[in-house]
């Protein structure tokens, strides 16, 4: 099975930005984006073969998750339960036959006003997954708005208190792993520098490689052997982020 994982800073943005192309190019099995901004029905979207799971934000024109899958899921779910968390459409799993597949976007804590709230949705969201993996194993992907070490940032020394490298957020990161989740890239690609899946719109950040890895695959310990593949794609353009993928046999 190929996942694939993008946020797309806007859907209908992205589609005018050659979508449709990456999509069919990419071939994934399970396609998940993140930062739609938008509702279903928007725009109409036509993928052949594939099942289509959507969860918008209240507020109009913000954030929102969906799942395009060519694999019938046995259950699906929007949001992790709690009315707090769940208004803003950051969650969605899909329940198969031998694992759980979950999309989410992590709020960013954004010049740190809301720090705070984002340590809160991080416990919330690591109870989530855990009370799934009690269940049977859980494949997480996303952009979740952290660069969890230095090597994962191209600037970490003038970045330390900035949003996405902080100690808190990289601390709860960290309390996610320990929970039984293994970072699929890094663990194919333990030292490699510069590889990152998010770029400032700014001083031609992307052009240069001035980025940060903040969109991730991971998946429970147990079947990271499962795992064949995990990779970023930063020749795809169309947003500010760019795709990862993972290859996995279940």
């Amino acid at each position: 099975m190929k996942f694939v994982s993008w946020n797309v800073n806007g859907l209908r943005a992205c589609l005018k930005k050659n979508f449709m192309q990456t999509f069919q190019n990419l071939d994934a099995d399970i396609f998940a984006v993140q930062e739609t901004r938008m509702v279903e029905g928007q725009v109409i979207l036509d993928f052949e073969n594939y099942s289509q799971y959507w969860n918008s934000a209240e507020k109009k024109g913000y954030s929102g998750t969906a799942i395009f899958t060519r694999i019938q899921p046995r259950s699906f779910n929007y949001g992790i339960g709690i009315r707090e968390h769940d208004s803003e459409g950051r969650v969605i799993t899909l329940g198969f036959s031998d694992f759980y597949f979950v999309n989410v976007y992590t709020p960013n804590s954004r010049k740190l006003e809301r720090l705070d709230y984002r340590m809160t949705w991080e416990n919330a969201f690591r109870e989530y997954v855990k009370e799934l993996d009690a269940v049977k194993p859980v494949v997480i992907c996303g952009d979740l708005n952290v660069a969890h070490n230095e090597i994962d940032l191209k600037n970490p020394a003038s970045n330390r208190n900035s949003a996405g490298f902080t100690n808190e957020e990289r601390g709860k990161f960290d309390e996610l792993l320990r929970a039984g989740f293994t970072d699929t890239f890094r663990y194919f690609y333990p030292d490699k520098p510069d590889a990152y899946t998010w770029w400032s719109n700014f001083q031609r950040s992307r052009e240069r490689n001035i980025g940060w890895r903040i969109d991730y695959f991971l998946v429970s310990n147990r079947i990271i052997e499962k795992v064949s593949a995990a990779g970023i794609e930063p020749k795809i353009f169309g947003s500010d982020h760019c795709p990862v993928t993972l290859e996995f046999n279940p």
